[in-house]
């Protein structure tokens, strides 16, 4: 299985830490919050990832890069123009596949068992 986690907006509830930083990248417990999530879904067993990315993108790209510090395989989905929820979804289509996927909101922190 796959997923992929929304990282493109600019983080608007987040201001003025998103001024800066892409709201996925936010720090939580002393280290961004995707970190958490990349973890999050390593332990459940999912190995392929999509980021989507606009806003501050390349800081994204720049602290996952391949993914393999977190034993994932890490892709990343462009928006040149911010696609909104379900533009960013079906932009990612491509690389996600045709199988069913889990999707996390990139500044969203939650005790959920992904397995």
């Amino acid at each position: 299985m796959k997923a992929m986690i929304l990282a493109a907006g600019r983080g608007e509830r987040l201001r003025p830490i998103t001024d800066r930083v892409p709201k996925a990248l936010a720090p939580v417990g002393g280290e961004p919050m995707l970190a958490h999530q990349l973890r999050w879904l390593a332990a459940a067993g999912i190995r392929d990832v999509v980021i989507n990315l606009h806003h501050l993108g390349e800081q994204i790209v720049e602290a996952v890069g391949d993914g393999d510090d977190f034993g994932l395989h890490v892709r990343y989905s462009r928006e040149e123009t911010l696609l909104e929820t379900g533009g960013g979804i079906v932009n990612a289509l491509p690389l996600l596949g045709d199988d069913p996927f889990i999707l996390l909101n990139g500044d969203i922190y939650a005790d959920f068992p992904f397995s």
